[in-house]
């Protein structure tokens, strides 16, 4: 279910701000949506698995908490993202 590293290489290229980074909230936020998204299909087939849906409620939270940051410093950022991974309607 976790992202394998080609996954998660081309999604750090693609959201990235600089050529050494991997930790800013704009590459957390994708690579989190990316996750999420595994997890939900997961669920479709495995609905009794409680233990996972746990990871994927912190999984959520701590997006929103990251989106929310993003939005208060940064909102052209954030409504960037927001467009790129089609998340709010």
């Amino acid at each position: 279910m976790a992202l394998i590293a080609k996954e998660k290489e081309q999604i750090v290229e693609k959201f990235k701000k600089s050529d050494n980074d991997t930790g800013s909230p704009e590459v957390q936020i994708a690579l989190l949506s990316e996750n999420i998204n595994k997890l939900q299909s997961h669920f479709k087939e495995h609905k009794k698995d409680h233990h996972s849906r746990t990871g994927l409620i912190r999984m959520v939270n701590l997006r929103r908490k990251l989106l929310a940051y993003l939005k208060r410093k940064n909102p052209e950022s954030y409504s960037n993202i927001i467009k790129e991974l089609k998340l709010r309607g």
